[in-house]
């Protein structure tokens, strides 16, 4: 049985402040447990409801309506050296804000085999609770760091590798002929790639919408989910 103490101090790890101090952070339920004993994360503790009770489950959980189990993880380092660079496509967030968003652009990235996530400093804590229960264990699997936008571009140029954006000035995503290897740029839910950032895209891109469509833009995940679609389909083809 935990003591008050440990209680409170699960409970803490709510606020971003007690995450940073502590290098720990909560997932709930079977599947996000499970993600988490069987990755390279170190649990630290498992807590059932038929071990600690209904109570302190509901103190401890981070949701209105608390999971029968929950572990408590120990936070991975999230710097970048940037002499590493990955194979095949990697992504960077520029002030990515939404915890939604966010958790699901790391889902998407899984999926599509992104082979590392940079965040801005200013992009939402990839471990605020709404961002790792959305991420559906991708978290676990998904390689994420946080870094510098602008510069990290630049690395990537300096490799010899293309930075691609998507702005609405861009150049249509479905003519380009598209490489995959390189960093794919995604902007902030309201103001898009920051000008700073926009100076370091090497080939600035444009998803079309349909004639007629009075939409003035995407959300930003849907739109990390399309572009890494056509990436997928169309990268490295010969159009």
């Amino acid at each position: 049985m935990l003591t008050n103490a440990e209680i409170k101090q699960i409970r803490s790890l709510r606020e971003k402040k007690f995450r940073d101090a502590l290098g720990l952070f909560v997932v709930e339920g079977e599947k996000m447990v499970r993600e988490a004993l069987e990755s390279s994360f170190e649990v630290v503790r498992v807590c059932r409801v038929e071990e600690e009770g209904e109570k302190a489950m509901e103190k401890m959980s981070q949701f209105s309506t608390p999971s029968p189990v929950l572990a408590v993880v120990r936070k991975p380092a999230l710097e970048w050296a940037g002499t590493d660079i990955p194979a095949g496509l990697s992504l960077a967030l520029d002030s990515v804000r939404d915890p939604g968003n966010m958790g699901t652009i790391i889902r998407t990235a899984d999926w599509f085999g992104v082979g590392m996530v940079f965040a801005s400093p200013d992009s939402v804590d990839i471990f605020n609770p709404k961002v790792i229960q959305s991420t559906m264990g991708a978290v676990f699997r998904c390689r994420f760091v946080q870094a510098d936008i602008p510069a990290t571009c630049r690395r990537f140029r300096e490799a010899g590798l293309p930075v691609y954006g998507t702005f609405l000035d861009g150049a249509d995503i479905y003519s380009e002929k598209l490489q995959d290897n390189g960093l794919i740029v995604m902007g902030n839910e309201s103001n898009g790639i920051s000008d700073a950032t926009a100076a370091e895209v090497s080939h600035r891109l444009f998803i079309p919408k349909a004639e007629g469509s009075r939409a003035e833009s995407l959300n930003v995940a849907v739109a990390t989910a399309v572009t890494l679609s056509i990436f997928k389909a169309t990268a490295g083809s010969s159009r």
